[in-house]
């Protein structure tokens, strides 16, 4: 996702050609694909709309999410969180930075705006957890909330108190372990420095991780990957590259620093 909508690689990044969409003069923040039939994908945009194509990206159609065309927080709102339920692929959460959360029930045919206890509309993450109960995970800047109702109730953790950084980023799930949560914290949007809680038990309780150098910037997001569940990247705001390869337990951070980056992913080779 690009300022001027979809790119595709299919040598795995070597190199990249313009995808043509609707997209084409909009901001791409947010790509999901349906786990059962990964033909189906979701792009969420600046300014904040939900497009939604079922041939692998040859045609796109513009779902109805009823979002707002501008707030004082970020100006024009757009599309933070992206999320297909991995079990039931009909469950579909998108997140606005700043508009709340809409919930799909049907693949996307139709949305709601929900709430429920979600009582800040500033969304930066979504994220399922497959534990046993099913527990859909969303954070705001200073709070992490938390419903095992498909959304209709949130509970808040209270992680402002907790976290020694409390402006939440963005959310990772260790594949495989459900009850393992990663967030990425700073001192706030604009922050000079950041830092990464981990829960392995969903919330309940939380630690502070340990990183080789102090993060020049709130840290930002994360990528994790099936193939090797213990191996965790994650950045900085401004570029740091931070790994682990044990969960999350020591961490190393890679010579090779980036300018501003707000999603990274990593694939096997």
């Amino acid at each position: 996702g690009a300022h001027d909508g979809l790119h595709r690689s299919d040598n795995r990044g070597q190199s990249f050609e313009h995808i043509d969409s609707p997209m084409n003069s909009m901001d791409v923040w947010k790509i999901a694909f349906d786990p059962i039939n990964p033909d189906t994908m979701f792009v969420g945009t600046r300014p904040a709309n939900v497009y939604r194509s079922k041939d692998a990206g040859q045609h796109w159609e513009l779902l109805e999410t009823d979002m707002v065309d501008d707030c004082p927080n970020v100006g024009v709102p757009r599309i933070t969180a992206l999320t297909v339920d991995p079990l039931d692929p009909r469950n579909v959460w998108a997140g606005v930075e700043v508009d709340g959360v809409r919930r799909s029930l049907d693949g996307g045919d139709t949305w709601s705006r929900i709430g429920g206890g979600l009582n800040d509309p500033d969304i930066h993450d979504i994220a399922v957890s497959v534990g046993d109960p099913k527990t859909v995970i969303t954070c705001t800047p200073g709070e992490i909330f938390t419903s095992t109702d498909t959304g209709e109730a949130w509970q808040g953790l209270g992680v402002r108190d907790s976290f020694p950084l409390p402006y939440c980023r963005n959310m990772a799930l260790k594949p495989g372990d459900p009850n393992v949560i990663f967030v990425a914290t700073g001192d706030g949007p604009a922050g000079s420095t950041g830092t990464i809680q981990r829960s392995t038990d969903r919330g309940k309780t939380w630690e502070n991780l340990s990183l080789p150098v102090v993060p020049n910037a709130p840290m930002w997001t994360f990528a994790t990957h099936p193939a090797d569940p213990d191996l965790i990247m994650s950045c900085s705001h401004y570029g740091q590259i931070f790994a682990s390869s044990d969960g999350g337990d020591w961490w190393t951070k890679l010579r090779r620093e980036f300018s501003e980056t707000r999603a990274m992913a990593w694939t096997p080779n």
